[in-house]
C-alpha cells in the first residue's frame, strides 16, 4: 500500500540537509515524498557564504490550502525539522492537528532541532512552543542530549538518568523516543558515541510493554551536517518496517548512517589531499552514491536491549 509523507523542513540547492537529506532515502525506500521547504538556501550556513529566502507562516499556510483545496491532503507521516520562527512552528502545529484528525493514524516524526552541546542555535522562545505544543503531537520524537535535557528540565550524566528522561517525553506524548547523541561514556571506549532510544507498545489487551536499547556507534572526526535529518528519515522509514521492533528498526538506521559517512569521509579526505582537513563542500555527504547501503544496509552496528518491561 502506497505510503506517503508530508516533510516540513529546510532546502539547499547545492549539498544535502532538511529535505535534501530525507527526501531521496526515502523515496529509495519506497515512500512518496511530499516537501514543503521552510527555507531555500544556496548551500547549508557551515559553508563561507550562503544566500537565500525564508518561508513564512503566512506562506506555509497558502501552501497548505493549495493541497487541501485539491483534496489530497491525506498522509501517513509528517516530518519535521529545523525551524526557527516561533509563527511559523505553531502554523505546523495547526496543520499537523488537522492531519491528524484527517487520519487519526498518521504517525508524526519530529526532531526538536534547538541546539547542541549545551547551547541553543535556535531563538529561545521555540522551546515552549516544542515542549508545550509540538511534542504532546509527536508518535516518535529524536532529540540529542541538550535537545532532550531542555525539553525535560532534567540533566543527563548517566544511563539511569537517561531512562528518566525518556520516560518523562514519553508521558508527554511521543511512544518512540531516540536520544541520537549523547555525551555518556561508552563501554567500547571514547571512539564511540552513546545513542539510546525507548519504545512504549500497547498491546491488544492493553497492558504496556516498553523496550530501552543503547548502541555504540563509531566516531568520525569531521563535522557533517544533514546526518540529523537523515536520521530522523531513515528512523521513520525503519519503525514503518518494524513497528514493534526498536531495535532492529535503530540497527539499520545507525548502519546506513555509519555507511554513508564512512563513503563520505573516505571521498572527502581524498578530495583534500594528503595531510589537509576536508572543507564544508568536500564533507557533503555521499547519499546518491550511498543507494544500494539505503535499500538494502548490511547491520553493522549493533544494539542491546538495556531495559524491557511489561506494565
Amino acid at each position: 500500500m502506497e505510503c506517503r509523507v508530508l516533510s516540513i523542513q529546510s532546502h539547499v540547492v547545492r549539498g544535502y540537509v532538511g529535505n535534501k537529506s530525507a527526501t531521496f532515502p526515502l523515496q529509495v525506500l519506497g515512500f512518496e515524498v511530499d516537501s514543503i521547504n521552510s527555507v531555500q538556501f544556496s548551500n547549508h550556513t557551515g559553508y563561507g557564504h550562503w544566500k537565500g529566502q525564508v518561508l513564512t507562516a503566512e506562506e506555509l499556510n497558502v501552501l497548505y490550502e493549495g493541497i487541501k483545496l485539491n483534496n489530497v491532503n491525506h498522509y501517513d507521516y509528517i516530518l519535521t525539522g529545523y525551524s526557527r520562527d516561533t509563527s511559523f512552528l505553531e502554523t505546523v502545529v495547526d496543520i499537523i492537528k488537522e492531519l491528524k484528525r484527517t487520519n487519526p493514524k498518521l504517525v508524526y516524526v519530529c526532531d526538536p532541532v534547538m541546539g547542541d552541546q549545551g547551547a541553543m542555535y535556535v531563538p529561545e522562545n521555540l522551546l515552549p512552543v516544542y515542549r508545550d505544543k509540538v511534542v504532546p503531537l509527536a508518535d516518535i520524537l529524536t532529540p540529542n542530549q541538550f535537545e532532550a535535557e531542555i525539553l525535560t528540565g532534567r540533566k543527563i550524566h548517566s544511563v539511569e538518568d537517561a531512562i528518566e528522561v525518556m520516560d518523562l517525553l514519553h508521558k508527554m506524548g511521543p511512544e518512540t523516543v531516540v536520544l541520537t547523541s549523547t555525551d555518556l561514556p561508552s563501554s567500547r571506549g571514547d571512539q564511540f558515541l552513546v545513542t539510546l532510544g525507548s519504545q512504549k507498545t500497547v498491546k491488544p489487551d492493553g497492558t504496556n510493554t516498553t523496550q530501552k536499547i543503547c548502541i555504540d556507534i563509531p566516531k568520525v572526526d569531521a563535522v557533517f551536517v544533514g546526518t540529523g535529518d537523515l536520521f530522523a528519515a531513515m528512523l521513520l522509514a525503519w519503525t514503518h518496517h518494524h513497528p514493534n521492533d526498536l531495535k532492529s528498526a535503530c540497527e539499520k538506521t545507525a548502519s546506513i548512517m555509519h555507511h554513508v559517512i564512512k563513503r563520505t569521509m573516505k571521498y572527502a579526505n581524498e578530495m583534500a589531499g594528503p595531510g589537509k582537513r576536508p572543507n564544508a563542500a568536500q564533507l557533503e555527504l555521499r547519499m546518491v552514491q550511498s543507494k544500494a547501503d539505503i535499500e538494502n544496509p548490511a547491520v553493522v552496528v549493533e544494539a542491546r536491549v538495556i531495559e524491557k518491561k511489561n506494565q
